[in-house]
């Protein structure tokens, strides 16, 4: 039997900029599994930045409020809530709420570096560059 506590998983930062936990992959447990399972938090005000991954991936809302964005759609998303996300779609989640937003990642088949790319753009793009002459990158 494998039980994985949340607390017991090391917390880093994501390609997309959220703040992630593996909790199962088959890939680092000697576990049969297809998908791989993560919990992510994205802070007040803040966004992840604009990824797409070649494999299918489920949100489910934890806590807290949301605007997600899948291609062209944008959709308000709240606890209690679970999102598909079709593979090769541009994907990215806002926190619109007043406490952290916090969602289970599942990735089928599991997640993997070179299935992901992260965009950068113009939204974004003015953060970036302010944060590489800040020294910060």
């Amino acid at each position: 039997m494998l039980i994985r506590k949340l607390a017991d998983c090391d917390l880093f930062t994501a390609g997309d900029g959220t703040l992630l936990r593996e909790l199962l992959h088959p890939d680092k447990q000697p576990i049969q599994l297809r998908y791989s399972l993560a919990h992510a938090t994205v802070p007040v005000g803040q966004t992840s930045t604009p990824h797409a991954l070649r494999t299918s991936e489920v949100y489910y809302v934890l806590q807290g409020q949301g605007e997600m964005h899948i291609d062209d759609e944008i959709r308000t998303v709240s606890t209690g809530d679970a999102v598909y996300i079709p593979p090769n779609a541009r994907q990215y989640i806002q926190n619109c709420g007043s406490e952290p937003l916090a969602f289970l990642c599942i990735v089928d088949p599991a997640w993997r570096k070179e299935d992901e790319t992260v965009f950068v753009d113009t939204v974004f793009a003015d953060t970036v560059s302010a944060d590489i002459e800040a020294n910060v990158l």
